[in-house]
């Protein structure tokens, strides 16, 4: 072999080389888990929405919630976009239909499939998400529980704002009225109660990936657990020092359905009747003399500063009563079609002496947005379009009330599930939560949801609170969240109890919007990230061509 061959130069370093000592081959990483079977992906989509619909009221399963977050993220695992998209639309519907059926309970099917649809497609858009991210995340698998619980957060953030203000029916926080979890309301509002629930639901997931491991799996599902007990260790607000006796009048209508506003007047006389029934009660000694009392909303359907027989209606209950009344009244508005959803404070003999009129009319239910072209479509829909022959006008002030020696924070129907509208409430003065809502349009469902969410702010902001319903429920919250006196549906009643007003302030009012944002802007650059991935690598692929192409011009 000539000198310089290959052969020689690797016998002769292999002569003078030292020995080596023998090296132990690393071992590879876990390998990301694969995506399950497209099938298999479809039902754990509708498992999902299964899941989550039996976590909510009326049926009441908040410990599914978790399992419903973990279905809909393994079955968006490591699929493309599209796929992700398509499984989070079929979670939505399963989810959103039969918990907003109440919806179509008296106006038929057309504006339950639009809502339904329209609240599917965020769900559409957080699996799209998950699916982005998940391969993103598997390099750091720890990190998953987290990622999703920020994604549900943001989430809910933008479907509760957009579009037409928002509809935040259906936010996990809503379903954990009896978990421990609500108590972390009390440190981060309903934005903490629900990332709590979808890092659960995180953490199921890791646990399904470890099964091959049974006791890192056993851990994790504790570690899930624990995340939603860690409401045991949240201590919540101690009821205020200034006791107050509020009473609560549900009148009842005459009968369920749109048909509501044709009842006004036996509407009204209702709930004059039950305050004259409960006057004599406590005029026996029955019950004790209430401080205030409340109605619910369209107590009185008749503006009783146009309408004498309503005002004289209203006037003869207070008096009767001897304390004053908060209303919930339909008024006029500026122009001749429009309206005002409005709490009144009436006294015997002076009429109103305050009110709040509702910052946040519920669109296509109190008004109709760009009227000019949805009006024609309504019609077609339903045969009840021309019910909304007139828009309600929205407030500008949050709805803090002197009602006799108690400083209420009215909060009217749909407002209570809007974070920003209660927590200005409270921080404007409000002392008590008084929630005046109309159930009549809706059922039994309806109600018992949106009493979850009552709950739920009695423990955020440290206040007592009720719900005062035509129909029910009605009922008071302390501030653990616990219910008393809950009215039956559809059934006339009066009920009274001594309250506790307060001044102090919890973590989640002081807070206020900044955890959903933290989260949310978390959220955010995780999706920016992934999506300026593939540019990075495009362009560290560009970067190293050229240095190779400089390398060997030098060369």
């Amino acid at each position: 072999m000539r000198p310089g061959a290959p052969g020689r130069v690797s016998a002769v370093t292999a002569a003078v080389a030292p020995p080596q000592a023998p090296t132990q081959e690393a071992s590879p990483p876990p390998a990301a888990p694969r995506p399950v079977p497209y099938w298999a992906g479809l039902a754990l989509s509708v498992l999902a929405g299964g899941a989550l619909l039996l976590s909510f009221p009326s049926y009441g399963l908040w410990w599914l919630a978790p399992v419903g977050v973990a279905a809909f993220a393994l079955a968006t695992h490591r699929r493309r976009a599209r796929t992700g998209a398509l499984f989070g639309l079929v979670t939505g519907i399963v989810f959103f239909g039969p918990l907003l059926d109440w919806t179509s309970t008296n106006v038929g099917p057309g504006p339950w499939i639009l809502l339904v649809a329209l609240q599917a497609a965020f769900f559409t858009l957080l699996g799209l998400a998950q699916a982005v991210l998940s391969p993103v995340v598997d390099r750091r698998r720890w990190s998953w529980p987290l990622v999703l619980g920020v994604l549900w957060v943001a989430q809910e953030a933008l479907r509760g704002r957009t579009p037409f203000g928002g509809f935040p029916w259906g936010r996990l926080a809503f379903s954990q009225a009896d978990s421990p979890a609500l108590r972390l309301a009390w440190l981060g509002g309903a934005p903490l109660v629900s990332f709590a629930v979808a890092v659960a639901g995180g953490l199921l997931v890791l646990a399904i990936h470890s099964a091959r491991r049974p006791a890192l799996a056993a851990g994790t599902v504790l570690g899930a657990a624990a995340v939603l007990a860690a409401g045991y260790a949240v201590p919540l607000s101690e009821p205020g020092t200034t006791p107050v006796t509020v009473a609560i009048v549900q009148g009842n209508v005459p009968r369920l359905g749109l048909d509501f506003n044709e009842q006004r007047k036996a509407v009204l006389d209702n709930h004059v009747r039950g305050t004259v029934e409960l006057a004599n009660r406590v005029d026996r000694g029955e019950q004790p003399r209430p401080d205030l009392v409340i109605w619910p909303e369209n107590s009185s359907d008749i503006d009783p500063l146009t309408n004498p027989d309503a005002a004289d209606a209203i006037d003869r209950a207070a008096r009767a009563i001897g304390v004053p009344i908060l209303v919930g009244a339909v008024m006029a508005g500026a122009t001749e079609h429009t309206a005002r959803n409005v709490g009144l404070v009436w006294e015997a003999g002076r009429g109103v002496t305050g009110s709040y009129q509702k910052q946040h009319p519920v669109p296509f239910a109190e008004y109709l947005p760009m009227r000019s072209i949805v009006e024609p479509i309504a019609e077609l829909i339903t045969s009840k379009a021309g019910l909304l022959s007139s828009d309600f006008q929205p407030g500008d002030k949050p709805g803090v009330l002197t009602v006799g020696p108690a400083r209420v924070g009215d909060v009217i129907c749909f407002e209570i599930a809007y974070d920003g509208i209660v927590h200005d409430t409270v921080t404007s003065g409000a002392q008590l939560l008084v929630v005046q809502t109309n159930n009549a349009t809706f059922n039994v469902d309806e109600a018992r949801q949106q009493l979850a969410m009552v709950r739920l702010r009695a423990v955020e902001h440290g206040r007592d609170s009720l719900m005062a319903s035509t129909v029910g429920i009605s009922g008071f919250v302390d501030t653990s969240g616990r219910v008393h006196q809950a009215s039956q549906f559809f059934t006339p009643d009066a009920m009274v109890r001594q309250l506790h007003e307060s001044t102090a302030q919890t973590p989640a009012t002081r807070l206020s919007f900044w955890p959903e944002a933290i989260l949310s802007a978390v959220a955010a650059g995780l999706l920016l990230a992934a999506a300026f991935r593939p540019v990075r690598g495009r362009l560290r692929r560009y970067a190293d061509r050229r240095r190779t192409e400089s390398t060997e011009e030098i060369g």
